[in-house]
């Protein structure tokens, strides 16, 4: 593609030129960006005075920004979404159900490698979707790019499963167990049962069954291994939170029979999160923020086993970049010390 400014009255045709900046023709007139210039359009301009104008002129194998944009969509992600396609060199895409967004990172960046003018955008990979909620985008940034170029970038996401959305699993049973200890409140746990099941009525998921016992790994262990066979997941709120892998809970994971897949994460809030494994079964330790509506690590955990997207370690672990999310104020440990107020 050539860009550049020309003259009207100059010996090149500029007729089937695209014009790169709206222009002003008469006072009822305006000749607006992207529009492919007729010879009709020309003496207009020249009648309205002006002398010259900055086009693009595509060249021999150029594909114009519709047609580079469309191709690349067909390939992309040609089922499972909503595809607009919204003119200037944009498709974009919408999610169809409610779940969880899983991308391919290095196809996305692959793509983004092959020209500048060539672009895909996603929301962070594993992000909780909506059904309508805009995922993803297909930009052409000029007005026509090489032929090969936009073959090029289309291969590299014609792979299956370069954009996924895991729906959740439309009634999940979900048991949550509460331990307790001297002094506990019951409004707490009350609270924490309403917030955990309004938690997972978001994830299409139900709490089937709540059970309180003392904070002991023998009772505990003894109560998820009754609750787990008539739930698919555990939940478990320990009246004091997890320091060790040898603490109350992950203690009694292993003593019902269950494995421990990992012990702490790097995810604040969310740090001190338990996730283990019983009769094939999820079981998670939450950590004491999970008793806030506020975003955190354990929403992280929940919202992929809710989509049936497997959680291991390694992802775990994967989760620290982006990970430092907003504090909770009630938390009794907060991460910085409160600054003393200036006179």
């Amino acid at each position: 593609m050539q860009f550049g400014t020309w003259p009207l009255d100059g010996t090149r045709d500029l007729a089937g030129a695209t014009l790169a900046h709206s222009v002003q023709v008469g006072t009822r007139r305006k000749i607006r960006k992207g529009h492919v210039l007729s010879a009709a359009d020309i003496e207009d301009l020249r009648a309205a005075g002006i002398v010259e104008v900055t086009v693009a002129i595509p060249e021999t194998g150029d594909m114009m920004e519709d047609a580079a944009a469309g191709l690349i969509a067909d390939v992309f992600a040609p089922d499972g979404f909503r595809r607009e396609n919204v003119g200037t060199g944009r498709v974009n895409f919408h999610a169809t159900v409610d779940g969880v967004l899983v991308v391919d990172p290095a196809r996305i960046d692959a793509l983004n490698r092959v020209d500048p003018a060539i672009t895909l955008a996603t929301l962070p990979n594993h992000s909780l979707v909506r059904a309508g909620q805009m995922i993803a985008t297909v930009k052409i940034i000029s007005f026509a790019v090489a032929g090969h170029l936009v073959e090029m970038a289309a291969d590299v996401v014609r792979a299956p499963d370069t954009i996924r959305v895991h729906p959740f699993r439309d009634g999940l049973r979900v048991a949550m167990i509460q331990t307790r200890v001297r002094g506990t409140k019951t409004s707490v746990l009350d609270k924490t049962r309403r917030i955990t099941g309004e938690r997972l009525r978001d994830l299409h998921a139900e709490l089937v069954d709540e059970r309180r016992t003392d904070h002991a790994a023998a009772t505990l262990a003894e109560e998820l291994a009754a609750q787990v066979r008539a739930a698919d997941m555990v939940l478990i709120f320990g009246a004091s939170a997890v320091t060790d892998r040898r603490d109350v809970v992950p203690q009694a994971v292993e003593l019902a029979g269950g494995r421990i897949v990992h012990v702490g994460m790097p995810v604040d809030p969310g740090n001190l999160l338990v996730l283990g494994e019983l009769a094939g079964k999820p079981v998670i330790g939450a950590p004491g923020c999970a008793r806030s509506p506020k975003e955190n690590g354990f929403d992280w955990v929940l919202q992929r086993l809710c989509a049936g997207i497997p959680v291991s370690g390694d992802d775990i672990v994967a989760m620290g970049v982006g990970g430092l999310l907003a504090e909770i104020p009630v938390r009794p440990h907060p991460r910085e010390r409160s600054k003393p107020a200036s006179n």
